[in-house]
């Protein structure tokens, strides 16, 4: 059985969205976010939740992939919801249990909240699984080479961003394999109380940290060998296809008029 993707790992497809720029796709996220939290009424929320799911389709990432990189806030998203519908003072619409009640109002309101910050972290899947980490280094270098006039070093931000994203599939990678090691010893993390469940857990962090620094003091060491560090390297910086051009405008003026008429 093949098993999904690991959360922000690149996907390798021949897609319509894989040969889009770069920088048109960082762009597009920038403003789809900011429109999501500018004017996040249900409309507008509702239109780009479809926009979301098509993109998901179309990335080649998958369904089971998004879900896991969601799940590690699912706890902090529900607790907003809870903390945003529920009235403890007797002033809710809806009774519930005692004092106890629900707000529709404030449901929507933090559904509204809660559908934002899935929008994003859902986008920004869809954009690291369909273009490699040298395209979106080179994406960011280009975004920031005004600030390099003013001494900030554009080359080494990129650099960090392209090692970061390389290292989350390596992460999940290692994260698996010890699971299943310490599962082989004979380990149960679903058995115990909550004590004992972190002190099983404690035995697959500890190696996890020990095996990424390894891995930090390698690419270190690559990195010194072949002197980086020097001059920055020249970065060919293509101009926008027509295409690219068409779907960078189409979606900003679908961004504004969701501005004004959301």
């Amino acid at each position: 059985m093949m098993r999904a993707a690991a959360p922000g790992a690149y996907v390798e497809r021949e897609t319509p969205l894989h040969r889009l720029d770069a920088r048109v796709k960082l762009a597009l996220l920038l403003a789809v976010s900011a429109t999501a939290f500018a004017r996040g009424t249900v409309p507008v929320l509702g239109l780009a939740s479809l926009l979301a799911v098509a993109l998901v389709a179309a990335s080649g990432m998958g369904a089971a992939t998004a879900a896991r990189a969601l799940r590690p806030c699912a706890v902090v998203l529900a607790f907003a919801l809870a903390a945003n519908a529920l009235v403890l003072d007797g002033s809710g619409e809806v009774d519930l249990a005692g004092p106890v009640g629900l707000s529709p109002d404030r449901l929507v309101r933090g559904a509204c909240a809660v559908v934002r910050v899935v929008l994003l972290v859902v986008l920004a899947l869809v954009v690291s699984a369909t273009t490699t980490e040298t395209e979106l280094s080179d994406a960011v270098a280009w975004a920031l080479s005004p600030l390099g006039r003013l001494g900030l070093p554009v080359a080494d931000v990129a650099t960090v961003l392209s090692v970061s994203l390389r290292f989350i599939p390596v992460c999940v990678a290692e994260l698996d394999r010890i699971v299943a090691a310490q599962r082989a010893r004979g380990t149960r993390f679903d058995e115990g109380g909550a004590v004992t469940r972190v002190r099983r857990w404690g035995s697959v962090l500890v190696p996890l940290v020990v095996v990424l620094f390894s891995h930090a003091d390698r690419l270190a060491d690559a990195m010194r060998d072949r002197c980086y560090g020097g001059p920055c390297c020249t970065r060919l910086a293509r101009p926008l296809r027509t295409a690219d051009v068409c779907v960078l405008l189409l979606g900003c003026v679908a961004c504004l008029g969701a501005l004004l008429l959301g």
